[in-house]
Order: structure tokens, then C-alpha cells, then sequence
């Protein structure tokens, strides 16, 4: 009889027809294909929602990336002077820079006593330069605003929350001169609107003014931000920086070491889903071997009728392949719906503390495609020494095996 090859479509058929043939089996290895899936795709999330907060936490502006925090070591007593702001504006590959002083101060609201607190006095740059965002409220943006930090509100019986914003304080800075112990005192005879709460455990109490609203400027800053003009001077800016004499820290280098570490986390994450995988894989392989011994005599029909060795084999590819894509497919859907379930909770029980919503699970889009391509190569995979087995049996031993 005349060989005749099948096509795709009848290939696709004759595989769902088996399906169709043995449901519970076909059911049960989805399901495990599946769960094995679900697992490299929860923890891969995990993973990928772990990068997305901590870089999202230190990404908060696009200029923070290219800008470095620069001071003298603590140990030369050195500061940097009002005087020598100018010449380090004036430092090639600069774009601009941001002066910060921190001087003890005190602040005080109607009803409550005075509290001894940390002042940060700063610019209208700072914040998009630091890439430093309050969590409740906005940046500076008025002179006669302040923004303070949790342990502020706690101590004076404040609440940490959107209902504080507005509220006035009176606030004394205590400047002292940096090669004596005299302490002068600049209270802002206007009160300051509170505009902004940073919650940050470890931060101390701390309030945050613009510079413009004080009548005297600092007499000397511990710290400058410095913007680079681009992320490829970025380098050499900060080697000319170094020979000054100053500490360097630049956010980039947080950023790229949160992303080699969160990078760590995804691998060895993924790698205990992908053992899970690899047991499903396995049981998907024992149900075709136990599919290709029970369908010998199937075989044997097949091939008299003028089926060829490479239909055979591509019946049972397609077969397995069509299996490992339903189980990858079916994973997906498991491992978005239970990550999006434990957002929704976990986001709930944020809120109920006083915190954010987060999405601590987070799949891409590509990994998706990824993960549904690579559950029909195992399930290729899985099906091809059967699938070997079974095109190169010959009628007559598949007649002979009934």
C-alpha cells in the first residue's frame, strides 16, 4: 500500500483523540505538568516582585542615577564651605549640585513640648537629586513647607498618616560654627506647614526645610549631591572627586548591586521550581512510555494502512508536545491567580498597618512565553524515545506483541 504523510491537522486530531481516550490520565498529567510550572512561575514572581521594590525603591527619580553624594571622612573634621560650592559647581562634567547641612534644631506644635531633632536644610533640588520621596505627601515645593519623619509625629502625638499633612510647626535651627562650640539659634518666625512624612525606621528624628526659608544660610555643609551630565562621565567624575579628597557614593552602585543580588534570589528561586519541573517531566515521560505499550497494536494498524515511520513518531511528538503546552498553559493561569491572590492579601494586610499596597508577585510578560514555549519542548522532550520506539516498530511486531 502507498505511503501517504499525514498532515499537521490530522496529526493534532489523532493526539486529541487519545486524550479523548484516556481523560483521567491525560487530566492527571496536565495536573502535575502544571503544578511543576505553577511553582517556577510563583517563585520566579517572587523573584522578579522583589527586584521590582527594591529598585523601585532606590530608582525613585532618573536623576538620582547619575548623581553622587559626596562629603569628607568624619575623622578630618574638614566641611564644605559656601565659598567652594561655586569652583565644585564649576567642576568638569558637573550638571549641577544640591548643598545639604544637618544642624541639631528643635520644633515644637500648639499643645505639645519641644523636641530636640535632627534639621536637614536643603534646596529645591535635593529631593529630585537624592531620588528621595516622603511615602505620605509630597516634596518640598513651598518655602514655608517641612517635611518630617515618623519618629517626629510619634514623639509630639501626631498621627502618621494623610490627616497630619498641614498641620504647623515652629521650628529652631541651631547652627554651629564649625571650628568652635558656638551655637547660634535661627528660629523661622513663620510657622512651617508639614507637607510630607517620611517612614523610615531608621532614620532619626528629622525634619526637612528649604534653605529659602531661613533668614541666615548655613555656615558650612557636611554633604553635596552632584549630578553628572551623563551616566558616561559618571566615572570620570567621580575619580576627579576621589583626588579631591572626598568620599563618593553614587545610587547607580546601589542600584546595579540590589539588582546582582535580587538576580541571585530569582535563580535560586527558579532553581526549586525547576526541580519540581523535572518531577512533572518525569511523570509526563511515564505516561507516554505506558501510552506507547498500550497502543502497540494501534501502531501496527497504522503502519498497514500506509502510515510512515516519521507519522508514527510525529503522532507521539505532537501528542506530547500538545500535553507539556495544555500543562505550561494551564500552570501560567495557576501561578498568575495564586500570586495575584497573595498580593491582594498581602496588600491588605499592609494597609490594615498603616503601610502601602504592594505587589510582591510580579510576572513579566515574556516569561510567560517563555515558560509555555519550554512546556512543550519538555513535553517533546518527554515523548521522543517513545515516539523513537514506536516508529520504528513494524507491523508485524506490533501484531505479534497483542
Amino acid at each position: 500500500m502507498t505511503s501517504k504523510k499525514l498532515k499537521l491537522t490530522e496529526l493534532v486530531g489523532l493526539s486529541l483523540r487519545s486524550f479523548r481516550a484516556k481523560p483521567q490520565r491525560a487530566a492527571l498529567t496536565i495536573l502535575g505538568m502544571s503544578i511543576g510550572i505553577a511553582t517556577v512561575n510563583v517563585l520566579v514572581s517572587l523573584g522578579y516582585g522583589l527586584q521590582f521594590i527594591l529598585i523601585g525603591q532606590l530608582m525613585t527619580t532618573e536623576d538620582s542615577l547619575i548623581t553622587m553624594e559626596i562629603s569628607y571622612p568624619s575623622e578630618s573634621n574638614l566641611t564644605i564651605e559656601p565659598d567652594s560650592l561655586e569652583a565644585l559647581k564649576n567642576f568638569p562634567n558637573v550638571a549641577e549640585i544640591s548643598p545639604v547641612a544637618e544642624f541639631p534644631g528643635e520644633i515644637s506644635t500648639e499643645g505639645a513640648s519641644t523636641l530636640l531633632i535632627d534639621t536637614r536644610i536643603v534646596d529645591s533640588a535635593y529631593f529630585r537629586l537624592a531620588g528621595i520621596l516622603p511615602n505620605v505627601g509630597t516634596a518640598l515645593d513651598a518655602t514655608d513647607g517641612t517635611i518630617v519623619s515618623g519618629q517626629i509625629l510619634t514623639a509630639l502625638g501626631a498621627p502618621i498618616d494623610i490627616s497630619a499633612l498641614g498641620q504647623m510647626f515652629a521650628i529652631t535651627v541651631l547652627y554651629q560654627e564649625a571650628d568652635t562650640s558656638t551655637i547660634t539659634d535661627v528660629a523661622i518666625p513663620k510657622p512651617f506647614s508639614l507637607q510630607g512624612i517620611i517612614l523610615d525606621d531608621a532614620m532619626s528624628p528629622t525634619a526637612i526645610i528649604n534653605v529659602s526659608s531661613l533668614s541666615k544660610e548655613p555656615p558650612f555643609f557636611r554633604k553635596v549631591l552632584v549630578k553628572a551630565k551623563n551616566v558616561d562621565v559618571l566615572e570620570t567624575l567621580r575619580d576627579r572627586l576621589l583626588g579631591e579628597g572626598f568620599l563618593v557614593a553614587a545610587r547607580i552602585d546601589l542600584v546595579t548591586q540590589a539588582r546582582q543580588i535580587t538576580n541571585i534570589i530569582t535563580i535560586v528561586l527558579g532553581a526549586f521550581g525547576v526541580t519540581a519541573l523535572i518531577v512533572s517531566a518525569i511523570g509526563m515521560f511515564n505516561t507516554m512510555t505506558v501510552g506507547f505499550l498500550e497502543r502497540i497494536y494501534e501502531v501496527g494498524i497504522l503502519k498497514s494502512i500506509g502510515a510512515t515511520d516519521a507519522d508514527v513518531r510525529y503522532l507521539f511528538l505532537v501528542e506530547s508536545s500538545l500535553m507539556g503546552f495544555f500543562g505550561g498553559l494551564c500552570g501560567v493561569v495557576l501561578g498568575v491567580g495564586l500570586g495575584g491572590i497573595f498580593n491582594i492579601v498581602l496588600s491588605f494586610v499592609a494597609v490594615k498597618y498603616g503601610g502601602s499596597a504592594i505587589d510582591l508577585f510580579l510576572t513579566p510578560a515574556w516569561f510567560m512565553v517563555v515558560i509555555l514555549v519550554l512546556s512543550a519542548f519538555i513535553g517533546f522532550v518527554a515523548g521522543w524515545v517513545p515516539a523513537h520506539k514506536a516508529a520504528k516498530l513494524s507491523p508485524k511486531e506490533a501484531f505479534d506483541r497483542r
